[in-house]
């Protein structure tokens, strides 16, 4: 009995240490690693469109020059839009210091007839509106690097689109005629172009709803707001109040109090119907993770990859569930992360 004990520990530490330095390892090479990511899950959700293709008698290599020349009008657009919109925010810049320092003046007068007196050095040292907005022109910044490795993305997922056709004769080549590798593989790509399918349309109405409405209160960039809606919504359970911040922060500045609490309204309403009542109805329980392990995920891989990491959280830990029901000894590690 005790040498099974100390079987099962020195097993256990193994695996522990072996999970380490290859953790160790993916965090080490994330900047190779994430745009690779990025190719294969834009492959894994372009594969839909590209089998409608092939259904209508398109040949593979047509396909997938008409998917690249979408994905290029697209990003394209994206760049040109981003990039004069950084330009003119920098612009703008000045503008908005002064009203976020005449904003803070105005508090502190405020507060003084109410008999609390406010230290002039306190607006010097913990209000800066010079930092407030290089924060915002952060976001901008980093909505512009996601594109950075766009021609590099591109050009694998072509590759990989390519070679997807032949994968499952090679893996039955590689693993014989009755592996269960190919079952695996399309449970997993049928998941995940179910979740990343639904989690765009969710997306794009959070987007689409924020940007109008912002619109109508007459916050400036409310397409670029709704831009990072979009993209955020993508990130579990925080991306949407990451996405509210520089909107309400804007609105405060530029148009007052009333019109930054309409905006936070906007976005608690926007991101509650469709994140907590329309999502949940289309997902069903067809993902296969617990809350927790939602959260977990996200948190995990953001500190392994980044950002990117946290939007492909799910997927991610969605292939290393798929991977420990594969094998008899881990299955109880899949059962732990169901829901």
């Amino acid at each position: 009995m005790s040498n099974n004990s100390s079987f099962f520990a020195s097993n256990l530490l193994l695996t522990l240490a072996s999970a380490m330095i290859v953790i160790a390892g993916i965090r080490s090479a994330a900047d190779m690693l994430v745009p690779f990511l990025l190719a294969v899950f834009i492959a894994v959700l372009s594969a839909p469109i590209l089998h409608w293709m092939h259904r209508r008698g398109i040949p593979d290599v047509l396909s997938v020059l008409l998917l690249m020349l979408g994905f290029l009008v697209v990003g394209t657009g994206l760049t040109a839009f981003l990039g004069g919109t950084i330009n003119a925010f920098y612009r703008d810049i000045p503008v908005y210091e002064g009203k976020l320092q005449a904003l803070m003046e105005h508090v502190v007068s405020w507060l003084t007839g109410l008999g609390i007196e406010v230290p002039d050095n306190i607006l010097k040292e913990y209000v800066n509106p010079g930092v407030a907005m290089s924060t915002v022109a952060k976001i901008f910044n980093g909505l512009g690097g996601v594109l950075t490795n766009a021609f590099l993305i591109l050009f694998t997922v072509v590759f990989i689109l390519l070679e997807a056709s032949g994968m499952p004769a090679k893996i039955k080549r590689a693993f014989g005629e009755h592996t269960t590798t190919l079952a695996h593989f399309e449970r997993f790509s049928d998941l995940v172009q179910r979740y990343l399918a639904i989690k765009t349309l969710m997306s794009l109405g959070t987007g689409l709803s924020i940007g109008l409405v912002l619109w109508i209160i007459g916050v400036d960039y409310a397409p670029v707001w709704a831009l990072i809606a979009f993209m955020l919504n993508y990130i579990p359970n925080i991306g949407s109040i990451i996405a509210a911040v520089p909107a309400v922060l804007v609105a405060l500045i530029q148009l007052g109090p009333a019109e930054a609490l309409a905006t936070i309204i906007t976005y608690v309403v926007v991101n509650t119907l469709f994140g907590n009542v329309i999502e949940p109805k289309m997902m069903g329980r067809s993902l296969g993770l617990s809350t927790l392990v939602v959260f977990l995920s996200l948190v995990f891989w953001g500190w392994v990859l980044g950002p990117v990491g946290m939007l492909l959280s799910i997927p991610l830990t969605m292939v290393v569930k798929i991977a420990l029901e594969t094998r008899q000894q881990t299955r109880w590690l899949a059962v732990l992360l169901d829901h």
